[in-house]
């Protein structure tokens, strides 16, 4: 089990994670994969602190370039050109930054967390979780390998997590009638290292920057066009893609298999009960046209963590309600925020039809004029702002 750092003289954490499907680093001459994460600046201290971000970003010489670091955003409504004073423009050099943030695979964050959880001590269970039974001073946590014992269950098991359902915790989960459709494409002209977006009546299409000089592409599309996108041949596809782009880079091609995934929104009606604790997608999904769902679940993670080695040090228990409810607390209020932006800008940048859309849409470019609000939005996006847990600052 793996210890934390001390404090005095308090005893030190043991901590396992249930683990059944544990992904490894894929080969350095790998194709890269298109589902990917776009980690912010606060995710990237959480890293760093963690231990796991020299993995991430050089863990070996083949793996340096499966890092993507993004300059710039280009986000535009498709009644405007990309290149005109309409589209927004976003620019790490107007906030001193080197970039507004990396592009990474999902596999590759994923084998860094649990190979540095692992070298640390830590121990990584290859079973499922079965059942829950909170007692007075602990948690029985009965898996298919069988019996564990803790003083606190942290749910980290997505959308569906077996953990909120396990103790009853409910949630508000609604369907955006969306699909993501996601993929690797060439593209005629360079990326130039910017993430490119485009708003649309039936959806958001990003273009992801990454380091072989490809992008890697979201596109959120209504239902009934995702259904049509997915059945076009390659060469059809690309056809939708090019208009869909707006050719802001030129003509594109696929390069890798298209993926896809129904979009739906999830607001856990508490974060915490007794001895448990839900972070990221277990406690909130987000749509991702804001590519901010991973980086929210690793701002929770600092922080339950933060808040547990200060109960330690008071010689709290680190399950006790008391605890937990600082973090559900912290954690909601923020959280909120950012999803109410996100459906905002769903609903009048990618759908809407009446005057509060069309002042949305002139909004892009007034934010693009004010300075002031461009620091704004950026610092949001690098997760800079708001409450944040001591190693992300």
């Amino acid at each position: 089990m793996a210890r934390g750092a001390g404090q005095g003289a308090a005893t030190p954490f043991r901590v396992g994670i249930l683990e059944p499907n544990r992904p490894r680093m894929p080969a350095g001459d790998a194709p890269i994969d298109p589902r990917v994460v776009a980690v912010s600046r606060s995710s990237e201290r959480i890293l760093q602190a963690a231990g796991a971000w020299g993995r991430v970003s050089a863990m070996a010489p083949t793996l340096v370039s499966r890092l993507s670091p993004y300059r710039r955003m280009r986000i535009w409504h498709e009644s405007v050109a990309p290149g005109s004073p309409g589209a927004l423009v976003f620019d790490a050099a107007d906030v001193g930054e080197p970039n507004l943030g990396y592009i990474v695979e999902n596999r590759v964050l994923q084998a860094a967390l649990l190979d540095t959880f692992a070298d640390a001590g830590g121990v990584i269970e290859p079973a499922q979780l079965v059942s829950l039974q909170i007692g007075a001073d602990s948690v029985s946590v009965e898996t298919s390998a069988g019996k564990l014992a803790a003083r606190l269950v942290v749910g980290a098991d997505g959308a569906q997590s077996s953990v909120r359902q396990a103790v009853g915790l409910t949630a508000d989960a609604s369907d955006y009638r969306q699909t993501a459709i996601v993929a690797t494409v060439g593209t005629e002209r360079s990326h130039e290292k910017t993430a490119w977006q485009r708003f649309m009546r039936d959806g958001t299409l990003a273009f992801l920057p990454l380091a072989d000089g490809t992008s890697s592409i979201v596109w959120s599309a209504d239902d009934d066009v995702a259904g049509v996108l997915l059945g076009a041949s390659p060469t059809d596809f690309a056809a939708e893609l090019d208009r869909a782009s707006d050719r802001a880079l030129g003509a594109t091609r696929l390069v890798s298999d298209r993926a896809s995934f129904p979009l739906r929104r999830l607001a856990a009606h508490h974060y915490v009960a007794q001895r448990v604790a839900l972070i990221g997608d277990a406690a909130h999904v987000v749509h991702p046209l804001a590519g901010q769902g991973v980086n929210l679940g690793f701002l929770d993670a600092a922080a339950l963590a933060q808040l547990l080695l200060d109960a330690r040090h008071e010689r709290e228990d680190p399950g006790a309600l008391r605890v937990l409810r600082q973090y559900e607390r912290w954690r909601k209020s923020e959280v909120a925020f950012m999803s109410t932006a996100i459906d905002g800008f769903d609903r009048f940048l990618a759908h809407g039809r009446g005057p509060l859309s069309k002042l949305a849409q002139r909004g892009l470019g007034l934010v693009n004029r004010s300075q002031e609000l461009k620091r704004f939005f950026i610092a949001r996006a690098l997760g800079t702002s708001g409450e944040l847990p001591r190693i992300a600052r």
